[in-house]
């Protein structure tokens, strides 16, 4: 890969945060929709006991992709694109980061005031907050939860309609600078 492709294309440890977490939400997403249409009580609790724990994760994984954002430079966007595309590809990058770090912790926060511990895959627990208990607010900011969870899953396909978009008509690289193979031209 030459010094201009690279200075391109996202980094390596970017690159795997990216695929990780991207996998991990899509992977949430599935597990909330099971458990939303499991039948027995037993089965729709043990399915959001591995969405919360999955949350949790994703929590993690963003705040290290974060920082390495921070330490890391970025490559710039595509000359070629029109100022709006340009504008709501920040925008939606800036909302994905939004919802990486509030839904897990409204989740937890949701859960907390509904006196529930997160499991963490059988490894450890993660506490309540110290919140008291409320249900009536749990359900709502569990109402909202869901909703940005429904948003985050359209955005995710504006993203994917957008990488498509430019390595397939644009050809000014598109996805290619998300992995380490393929095309991005100068």
């Amino acid at each position: 890969m030459t010094d201009t492709t690279a200075a391109r294309r996202y980094s390596l440890g970017a690159m795997i945060f990216h695929w990780v977490i991207a996998i991990a939400v899509i992977v949430n997403w599935r597990l909330a929709e099971n458990a939303e249409h499991a039948e027995a009580m037993e089965d729709k609790m043990a399915i959001f006991a591995d969405h919360k724990a999955l949350g949790i994760l994703i929590l993690a994984l963003t705040l290290g992709r974060l920082f390495w954002r921070w330490t890391h430079p970025v490559p710039p966007l595509p000359s070629d694109l029109a100022k709006w595309e340009a504008t709501l590809a920040r925008a939606v990058h800036i909302i994905f980061y939004v919802l990486l770090i509030g839904l897990p912790l409204g989740g937890w926060f949701a859960n907390s005031l509904a006196g529930r511990e997160i499991d963490m895959f059988g490894f450890f627990t993660i506490p309540p907050l110290p919140l008291g208990e409320n249900g009536d607010l749990a359900k709502s900011i569990f109402g909202l939860h869901a909703t940005g969870g429904s948003l985050f899953i359209y955005l995710i396909a504006l993203h994917i309609l957008g990488a498509l978009k430019h390595t397939f008509f644009d050809k000014n690289g598109g996805i290619f600078r998300m992995l380490p193979f393929g095309k991005v031209p100068g």
